[in-house]
């Protein structure tokens, strides 16, 4: 195992190299001069050429790819174009932000989509299944901006019982200690603060879990039917062991190998996805971060921000892989 994980972390390297490479040079094709959004429309040509210079715009670009990947190695993600900020800074402030946002979504769809899964395939062909599945076919088909502004306008707008975006009302006084706000509540035991930003989490969380708990509830589904096929579950079933204990201790346990796949992927996903929903709920994560440096062209943090998702991302899936052997014994990592 030992052997597995240090094999896989060294694979890490070229897959960043990879994703460094095609980040900057996708980057670069973007309309747009980072010196004139900087200088304003009002700029002379002489001043936006001194700015270009300074920031090394004008370089060729294996120079400025160069630069860019020697100040990564080094642990030095630069600096922002637009407010001179440190970026490695700003991204370990609002990482907590979307990741709190990540594993709330996922606990939703984790829960609901297995569930339903779980008695869609017990109950298959019920009115249940067919309810269930059809509203997976429309949770993975509806846009989060569509969904996202639908859920402000329906519980904000109208019934006023939500808030509408941010992360916290301003004037809590939430003493922050993570920076995970549900976490610093409990660990503060300010249950004012909790249900306040619970409440705030709510939309953006549903939203955001929307398309994994669809796509989860379906391959549950799908796995849970071939296994409960299986000669063993009949053989439990007919010696009487009780539907609960066939399902949850049986059949959920070794139908859920492709569940845990699709967990992982989302996940991964998930961090990288956010970008819509943080932007919709004014959410202060990394994904609006990226969103305002793409229409500043801000290079640097988008460069750094996808960098710094696609290490989290490969790291999840090597977790799953591990995650694995607990749910199979039989896999062996050689």
């Amino acid at each position: 195992m030992l052997k597995y994980i240090i094999r896989r972390l060294l694979m890490l390297v070229p897959v960043l190299i990879g994703v460094s490479i095609l980040t900057f040079s996708l980057i670069h094709l973007i309309p747009g001069d980072p010196a004139r959004s900087m200088l304003g429309e009002k700029a002379t040509e002489a001043q936006l050429e001194l700015l270009r210079a300074d920031l090394g715009l004008n370089d060729p670009y294996i120079v400025q790819y160069g630069r860019f990947l020697g100040d990564i190695l080094q642990g030095d993600l630069g600096q922002s174009i637009q407010s001179k900020e440190n970026i490695a800074y700003e991204i370990m402030h609002k990482l907590p932000a979307t990741i709190e946002l990540t594993i709330f979504a996922m606990i939703v769809a984790i829960i609901i989509g297995i569930v339903a899964g779980v008695i869609a395939a017990v109950k298959q062909y019920s009115w249940f299944d067919n309810i269930s599945m059809t509203g997976a076919l429309f949770g993975v088909s509806l846009p989060i901006f569509w969904l996202g502004l639908m859920m402000i306008w329906i519980f904000s707008v109208k019934f006023n019982v939500l808030p509408p975006s941010g992360r916290i009302t301003a004037g809590t006084g939430l003493q922050t200690i993570t920076n995970f706000y549900l976490l610093d509540s409990i660990l503060t035991l300010d249950w004012q603060a909790f249900k306040d930003v619970f409440l705030h989490l709510l939309m953006p969380g549903v939203a955001l879990g929307t398309i994994p708990m669809a796509i989860i509830a379906r391959m549950t589904r799908s796995s849970m039917l071939e296994v409960m096929r299986q000669d063993y579950i009949r053989t439990a079933d007919a010696k009487g062991l009780k539907k609960h204990l066939i399902v949850f201790q049986h059949a959920l346990k070794n139908a859920f190998l492709p569940v845990l796949t699709v967990i992982g992927l989302q996940f991964g996903l998930l961090l990288g996805g956010a970008v819509l929903t943080e932007t919709i709920f004014s959410w202060p994560g990394v994904g609006r971060y990226v969103y305002l440096a793409v229409l500043s062209r801000d290079y640097p943090i988008v460069q750094s921000t996808i960098l710094i998702i696609a290490i989290i991302f490969v790291l999840i899936n090597l977790v799953t892989d591990i995650l694995y052997k607990y749910f199979d014994p039989r896999i062996r990592y050689d």
